[in-house]
């Protein structure tokens, strides 16, 4: 569909926002790395084992409607790359079988949660970069997705709260921008472009 001619006409140029308009709004993950700004959670804040693979943060140039969807088909294949990366890493190592005689995780048939461990008293917060991206609303130490927990000095946090309305809620705001001056042919392919999930906004 790339090099589809039709395809081509019915995004480029379509839905188009600006890196200053995108910022202004809170906009993140394709919406915003659509006009070049190129703001990845995983590279920037890394956790897990990002910062052990090699991968690219996928950018346009227009911020246009053909953007965000070559950002989509080129993330998909960062993604191939970075699984390939930890299988590599990891093809020698075998997960345990929790149901193995000995292991703690399992007890007969009936699993029970470990032990855990035991931070010191502290608010603890970690965001995650999704397909949707990362909220940047009141600036980047306020993720889309994201746990905080309250600790009580033992394996149970005292308070924890899970966000994860924010990258949907926030990118649908950018709707009148990409939608001024445009057809209403284009109302259908704006919108894919965003990719909100409505019941996520709704919730």
């Amino acid at each position: 569909m790339t090099g589809q001619p039709i395809w081509r006409e019915r995004l480029q140029g379509v839905g188009v926002i600006t890196a200053e308009e995108a910022l202004a709004l809170g906009a993140t993950g394709p919406i915003l790395r659509s006009t070049g700004y190129a703001w990845d959670l995983r590279r920037d804040e890394p956790y897990l084992a990002y910062d052990q693979v090699d991968f690219d943060v996928i950018v346009g140039s227009y911020g246009d409607c053909f953007d965000r969807y070559a950002i989509r088909l080129n993330e998909i294949r960062e993604s191939i790359r970075i699984v390939r990366q930890i299988i590599d890493k990891h093809a020698c190592r075998r997960l345990p079988d929790p149901g193995q005689e000995g292991d703690p995780a399992a007890t007969g048939s009936h699993r029970r949660v470990h032990g855990g461990t035991h931070p010191p008293l502290q608010d603890l917060h970690r965001g995650l970069q999704g397909a949707r991206g990362r909220g940047l609303r009141g600036g980047r130490d306020r993720p889309a997705a994201s746990w905080a927990a309250t600790s009580s000095r033992t394996a149970r946090p005292s308070r924890t709260a899970c966000t994860s309305v924010v990258r949907s809620f926030v990118n649908l705001q950018t709707l009148p921008h990409l939608m001024k001056d445009s057809f209403l042919a284009d109302t259908v392919a704006i919108i894919s472009s965003v990719d909100p999930i409505m019941g996520e906004v709704d919730r």
